[in-house]
């Protein structure tokens, strides 16, 4: 008996510790206007997407630090881009304007009935999601926090997100792969 239960938790020890499988999505892309599957975003290393929303505050407090991690990854193979799942295809012109203004400069997708969310367990505006190419597509190696104080950026004292994506760099597996995130709740429909 002792083994049996000894091997029961072998076994599941190793499918918790294997990295999950992103379904293919296609999602419309508010920047373009064009219909993309998530996956053709990835170019190299990584693709981060970030969850968010222009009604969310935290968003708001975050938008700096994400325009600075884009610009301090892209060229090292990592790609960016926002998720809104709050908004129908009506409400591209609003996404596009806001792209224009706030120099973010990145792919905003449109989640409309909430597939990504659903998909990967986003309850968070913003949350964060890496995926990397894997032998079987992408993998989710990192689900949560961008940082550890939305209010102030000077004062934050864990770059979760900065640092997963440096774990990655390094060819190693992003440690701890979730952190809780702070933020609004996901609006769901």
């Amino acid at each position: 008996m002792k083994n049996l239960l000894a091997l029961f938790l072998f076994i599941a020890s190793i499918s918790i510790s294997q990295a999950q499988i992103f379904q293919s999505l296609e999602r419309i892309d508010a920047v373009t206007g064009k219909s993309v599957q998530v996956e053709s975003l990835i170019r190299d290393k990584a693709l981060v997407l970030v969850f968010h929303s222009l009604k969310c505050p935290f968003a708001n407090m975050y938008q700096d630090r994400i325009i600075d991690l884009k610009n301090n990854y892209s060229s090292k193979g990592v790609v960016f881009a926002l998720v809104n799942p709050e908004v129908t295809k009506d409400q591209a012109a609003e996404l596009r304007k806001f792209i224009d203004d706030s120099g973010v400069n990145t792919s905003y997708l449109i989640d409309e009935e909430q597939s990504l969310v659903k998909q990967l367990g986003i309850t968070k505006i913003p949350e964060t999601i890496i995926l990397v190419p894997g032998e079987n597509g992408l993998e989710i190696v990192y689900k949560g926090a961008i940082d550890n104080n939305p209010q102030a950026a000077n004062s934050v004292s864990e770059r979760s997100l900065e640092r997963a994506i440096n774990q990655i760099l390094r060819g190693e597996k992003p440690s701890p792969a979730q952190i809780r995130a702070t933020g609004c709740n996901v609006k769901s429909f």
